[in-house]
């Protein structure tokens, strides 16, 4: 294990990015490398605020906060990084993007991030989010750090 090894809860997050209750979307960060990977984790709740809407029948989390969820594990470790340290990622795009399973209450969603290239102010990351080791979603994101 390295030494830029690290695992960040919840109130530790909190102080890296913006994004509050009823929006923060991931739960613990553990950095791997910095600038190269982490794993997020987000505990799927049946209390998550969207599923009284999508859908109260058969609950199950929206594709795009499966994203939001990875782009916040991908800020966390941008700006983790002594190189952008105290600055915003900014979620600037999205490629590739396929959903493969739904997630519902009780799961829990694990994150992979991969770093794939930086250049200056603008990265790309390669995700992948899964739920006991099935594929429900992966995406390559761009990020622009300011």
């Amino acid at each position: 294990m390295n030494n830029n090894h690290r695992i960040l809860n919840a109130n530790e997050i909190l102080k890296i990015i913006p994004h509050r209750y009823p929006f923060l979307m991931v739960d613990r960060v553990e950095i791997i490398d910095d600038l190269k990977s982490a794993k997020g984790i987000k505990c799927v709740s049946a209390n998550e605020l969207f599923f009284h809407g999508h859908f109260p029948e058969r609950p199950i989390m929206p594709g795009v906060l499966i994203l939001e969820s990875m782009a916040q594990t991908s800020a966390t470790l941008m700006v983790c990084s002594p190189e952008y340290s105290g600055r915003f990622a900014y979620f600037a795009g999205i490629n590739k993007a396929r959903f493969r399973k739904q997630v519902i209450p009780g799961d829990v969603l694990e994150i992979y991030i991969n770093v794939e290239r930086i250049r200056g102010k603008i990265a790309k990351v390669s995700g992948l989010a899964s739920v006991r080791d099935n594929k429900v979603c992966d995406a390559e994101l761009i990020f622009a750090v300011d």
